[in-house]
């Protein structure tokens, strides 16, 4: 365990308080108690009190009122501030207003704080989209919401913050052209533009994050990535042009590969990530190397942002049954990408 506390935190927002946030927080803090000494959780404090008692052991949470008093907490006492404004207990695994409402809060401030440059990343826990809804907020999740928040504190409009989500898995990493839309519209989507925007995004992370040169592998659409265009003309018309105008910019990139090699490829060592075109071509993959352990990291945005790669398991909300595992891993790659690009405040 560490003797003293960094000079700022990671910001582990609690996610909805009605799923499994509280509870695999509070125990990936029982599991590696090191991360008592690491995070602020952004939170509701009955909440995590109450998933502590569920558990049944564990160091006690010390609340705080602000950040200043972050280093003024005894060592191996985890620190929570009341993010958000609860006002009774909402129940397992049910959908409600007042818990999308507390968990969009805990994000603005945990968003806030690390813009602000008093935290080095987020950490965020699993929320409903139909919580945050009920609740009148006008993001359908995460992505969104911290495109909006990061671009209004820059002073731009969304549209001028694009991102995109890269989801790991040991060993593998996959970022998306297109997220959530139909298939139909995702080969639709696969266009010079996005394409080169996707490895602008890619490039730009990796490179502000110690790894200038990363390597980076882009799946064709197609399969076979087209062979030649007997299969389809997307990889000589688009994706391969995009290339090109990638490597002109001094990028790392190559490909276009076939889809159904490349991500092994990249299993193997030889790429340090992968582009996929859609959705199930890169999660697919990602999720068989290990959902356990699988993070999602969003690029683009002027902070560091990770979450599990799994949602609020309403089913599981309560029992103590809930794996801290890629929560654990969502912290660990937010602390090391940190440790890669320090600011005001080094580790």
């Amino acid at each position: 365990m560490q003797s003293e506390r960094p000079s700022r935190p990671i910001v582990l927002t609690m996610g909805d308080p009605a799923g499994v946030g509280p509870e695999i927080i509070a125990k990936a803090l029982m599991q590696r108690p090191e991360w008592g000494q690491r995070v602020l959780v952004a939170g509701d404090v009955p909440s995590l009190k109450r998933a502590q008692a569920l558990l049944g052991a564990g160091p006690e949470w010390v609340e705080v009122s602000d950040l200043n008093a972050w280093l003024h907490v005894p060592v191996g006492a985890p620190v929570v501030i009341q993010a958000c404004a609860l006002h009774e207990p909402v129940s397992w695994g049910g959908i409600s207003a007042s818990a999308g409402r507390a968990a969009a809060d805990c994000i603005a401030w945990g968003a806030t704080a690390v813009l602000a440059g008093r935290a080095r990343a987020l950490v965020t826990a699993p929320i409903h989209k139909e919580a945050l809804h009920a609740a009148g907020v006008p993001y359908p999740g995460h992505t969104e919401m911290l495109q909006a928040l990061s671009a209004a504190y820059a002073g731009v409009s969304s549209d001028r913050m694009p991102v995109r989500m890269m989801l790991s898995a040991p060993g593998l990493r996959t970022v998306l052209v297109s997220i959530h839309v139909a298939l139909r519209e995702a080969i639709a989507a696969v266009t010079f533009d996005q394409v080169l925007e996707t490895l602008r995004i890619t490039a730009d992370y990796f490179a502000r994050h110690g790894l200038p040169q990363a390597r980076i592998a882009v799946a064709g659409l197609n399969p076979h990535a087209g062979e030649g265009g007997l299969f389809g003309r997307e990889e000589l018309e688009v994706i391969a042009p995009a290339i090109a105008a990638g490597r002109d910019r001094g990028w790392n990139v190559s490909g276009p590969y076939a889809p159904d090699t490349v991500f092994m490829r990249a299993r193997q060592g030889a790429f340090d990530a992968v582009v996929a075109m859609y959705h199930d071509q890169g999660l697919i993959p990602v999720k068989l190397m290990g959902l356990e352990h699988g993070v999602n990291t969003t690029l683009g945005l002027p902070l560091i942002r990770t979450s599990p790669d799994h949602g609020t398991a309403f089913d599981l909300a309560g029992t103590g049954q809930a794996s801290a595992a890629s929560l654990l891993a969502a912290l660990d790659e937010a602390w090391q990408t940190a440790a890669r690009s320090p600011g005001p405040g080094e580790l």
